[in-house]
Parts: structure tokens; C-alpha cells; sequence
């Protein structure tokens, strides 16, 4: 019995680059860096004063008073881009069709801003003065929850929590919903607005993040050799995922196809990665094999290239595990280097991002990179994008808890209804 194709139709975006996937894409492809200094909280007397935020973004605007006030920031996004994502599809929710749409959204920390606000208030002002929407704003699930009360969904309905895994879980766990009948459609994706206090010391006391705050835009430099921590983000990627025929049957816009999904853990320590990458090899050899794919025909990889010395190291060392002497022809980038970490929402935006470098036939850089490491020594796309017909490509995301997701995605051929966005 032939397994059910699963294709994407429809992306939408809310990132440190842009509030829309072509503001977003077009800055990546320039090679715009989107971290700055932090203005979401006084920043003034941490060791890291930099982080790339999302920016011009109003929620009221976007979502009325009333939702804007009754959910976390990292809910904001994920609704904004999920709009983005449904309209990009030409996707009309009905009584029809509700039952059978569902949507998955992966996140870290969830709604960390509230816990932070709210703790304030109880502290300074008293119990009385805590809002009633603490709970339900802070629940890493409230994303996803409140995606379908938004759009009417009412099919398979949930949050992942891998660390900076989420959202790559996320998507490969929706195509898997797909492919065993669960739903017809399902929105993916990740959301994450942990820019704020507490999680910004925290990352600082564990020496996880870059402290050039003198030049930000030059902060995160993954696989550089001078690179000194990755650069904490926020905001939000959706994508419609369908299956094939149930796309073609409504003339539905087909922009790539999931053909792999895996998911292993390193069982190694709570935050660093093996070093020997054993754990992301397996990961990525059995997307390989999901997809029914030799390591050759991978012709890109979207890293998950935080900018720590050891996760860069590793990952380098988990692809050449994997493609052996066929790395080095591989381009491999990271667009971290531009939209900074987006956490749990990292898997989402650059999975994203390897949609769009199928559709318009072009890699996005790896900026920053000014000194080769001898740890790291593959084709990062150096500083420049650059031209190149792809047919599959591979995505990873690695988060804190050993957690290794990979997806592959494919070019779908024959299909000319696709149109930009």
C-alpha cells in the first residue's frame, strides 16, 4: 500500500526580519542581520544587551484589543503567522471540512513573558492583582488551542515542547497526523517570545549566548571560528500541510512536499550535544530513510548552526558522519546567522526557509563568516546567497534535553499553480 503524500501549501511568518514571509525571505536573501540591542525590558545591567526581536509588530492592530490582551506574545505570533499561513493557501475552513483540520504548534518556553509579568505583579501589588488569564496564557499548549478556536479548527489539536526541536517535531508529527488518516489539512508550526528577563540571565549565567553587544548585527556567526554563543530571537512560521490529493482536488497552491521525518535523542546531558554528533547522525540517517533517499541526493542542508562552539562543531561532525566524503559538496547554511535563535520557533521558520530556497532556486548565506574553524570546515554559503536547482533538502533542529529532529523536503514536479508570497 502506497504511503499518502503530504505537501505544504501555504507558509506564513513573523520573525526578526520582517512581519511577513516575502519582508522576511528578501532580508535573509540580502544578508540583513535582525539582532539588535534589546528594548522589550532594561536590558542595562545584563552581561548580553542584544537580541534579535521582533519589530513594528502591534497585536491590537492584528488581533483586536480583547484577543491581543487575553493572550502571550508567543500566542500573538503564532495566530499572525497561522493567518498568513491559511490565507497563502487559499485554504476556506467550513463546516465541511473543520473536522478534519487540525494544527500542531511547537514552542520552548511557552508563555514565559506572562509568568515573568504576573510574578511582578503578585510580588509588588499582592494575589488579588494576578490576572485570570495567567494559567491559559502561560500554558505552552495555549498557542495551539488558541489557533483553532481562531480558525474554526476542530481536527487533531496540540503543542510539542523539544527545547529548539518543537517546531520541527511539530511539522513532521502533522504529516505524520496525514499520512495515518488522523486529518486531511494541518497547520504547523512553532511560536516562542522568550526575550525577557529571567531567560535572558539565564542563558547569560550558563555562558550560552554571544556577548558582542558592541556590534549585534555581527553577533551571531555560526561556524566561525570566533563565534561566542548564539543570539536569542523571537516570533513565529506556520505552513498548511495536506495531502497531495486532497491539494490537487481544490487547486490548492503545491510549494514542496515532506518526504522525511525523524526524531532521536542524544541521551547524553541536559544541554550540551554529543560531540561526536552520533545522536544527529542517526537522526538524519533515518529522515534519509523515511524519504527513501541515498545521502547523495541531499543538495542543501538548513543547519541548525546556533553559533555555540560545541553545537557547530558537532553538527559539522554529524554531517560528515553521514555524507562522508560527499559533505564537503554540500552546501549547508545557517540563516541563524541573520534571524538570530527563534527557539522552539527556530524548526518552523527554517523549514520555511528550505521551502522557499526550492521554490526560487537560490541558498541563503551564512553571514558573519570571517574565520574558517578547522572543526568546521564544509561549504556554509559564506556571506552571499547563491543560485542552485533543488530537488531535496534537508532541515535539522537540535534542542536542550538531547532532543534531534530532521526533516527533507522535496520539489514537487508538474505542479504550476504556485504563486508567491
Amino acid at each position: 500500500m502506497s504511503r499518502t503524500r503530504v505537501v505544504i501549501t501555504g507558509l506564513g511568518a513573523i520573525t526578526p526580519l520582517g512581519n511577513t514571509v516575502k519582508e522576511t525571505w528578501s532580508a535573509l536573501l540580502e544578508g540583513r542581520s535582525g539582532v539588535g540591542p534589546i528594548t522589550l525590558f532594561d536590558a542595562s545591567a545584563f552581561i548580553t544587551r542584544i537580541a534579535a526581536e521582533v519589530k513594528g509588530f502591534d497585536p491590537v492592530t492584528e488581533l483586536g484589543h480583547k484577543l491581543a490582551r487575553r493572550v502571550d506574545r508567543f500566542a500573538q505570533f503564532a495566530l499572525v503567522a497561522t493567518r498568513q499561513a491559511i490565507e497563502h493557501a487559499k485554504l476556506i475552513v467550513n463546516e465541511a471540512n473543520r473536522d478534519r483540520i487540525g494544527s500542531i504548534i511547537g514552542t520552548g518556553i511557552g508563555g514565559i513573558g506572562t509568568i515573568v509579568e504576573e510574578m511582578r505583579k503578585f510580588l509588588e501589588r499582592g494575589p488579588k492583582w494576578v490576572s485570570p488569564f495567567t494559567v491559559p496564557m502561560m500554558l505552552p499548549d495555549t498557542a495551539a488551542g488558541q489557533v483553532a478556536i481562531a480558525f474554526g479548527l476542530r481536527g487533531p489539536n496540540m503543542a510539542v515542547v523539544t527545547a529548539c526541536a518543537s517546531s520541527t517535531n511539530a511539522i513532521g508529527e502533522a504529516a505524520e497526523m496525514i499520512r495515518r488518516g488522523d486529518a486531511d489539512v494541518m497547520v504547523a508550526g512553532g511560536a516562542e517570545a522568550g526575550i525577557v528577563s529571567v531567560a535572558m540571565a539565564g542563558f547569560n549565567n550558563m555562558d550560552a549566548i554571544s556577548k558582542r553587544n558592541d556590534h549585534p548585527e555581527g553577533a551571531s556567526r555560526p561556524f566561525d571560528l570566533y563565534r561566542d554563543g548564539f543570539v536569542a530571537a523571537e516570533g513565529g512560521a506556520a505552513m498548511v500541510l495536506e495531502s497531495y490529493e486532497q491539494a490537487m482536488s481544490r487547486r490548492a497552491p503545491i510549494l514542496a512536499e515532506v518526504l522525511g521525518y525523524a526524531s532521536t535523542n542524544d541521551a547524553f546531558h541536559i544541554t550540551a550535544p554529543a560531540q561526536s554528533g552520533a545522536g544527529a547522525a542517526a537522526c538524519m540517517r533515518l529522515a534519509l530513510q523515511d524519504a527513501e533517499l541515498a545521502p547523495r541526493q541531499i543538495e542543501y542542508i538548513n543547519a541548525h548552526g546556533t553559533s555555540t562552539k560545541l553545537n557547530d562543531m558537532s553538527e559539522t561532525a554529524a554531517i560528515k558522519n553521514v555524507f562522508g566524503e560527499a559533505a564537503y559538496d554540500i552546501p549547508v547554511s545557517s540563516t541563524k546567522s541573520m534571524t538570530g535563535h527563534m527557539l522552539g520557533a527556530a524548526g518552523a521558520i527554517e523549514a520555511l526557509f528550505c521551502v522557499k530556497a526550492i521554490e526560487e532556486k537560490v541558498l541563503p548565506p551564512t553571514i558573519n563568516y570571517e574565520t574558517p574553524d578547522p572543526d568546521c570546515d564544509l561549504d556554509y554559503v559564506p556571506n552571499y546567497k547563491r543560485t542552485k536547482d533543488l530537488r531535496y533538502v534537508m532541515s535539522n533542529s537540535f534542542g536542550f534535553g538531547g532532543h534531534n529532529a530532521t526533516l527533507i523536503l522535496g520539489k514537487v514536479d508538474g505542479n504550476s499553480d504556485v504563486h508567491g508570497t
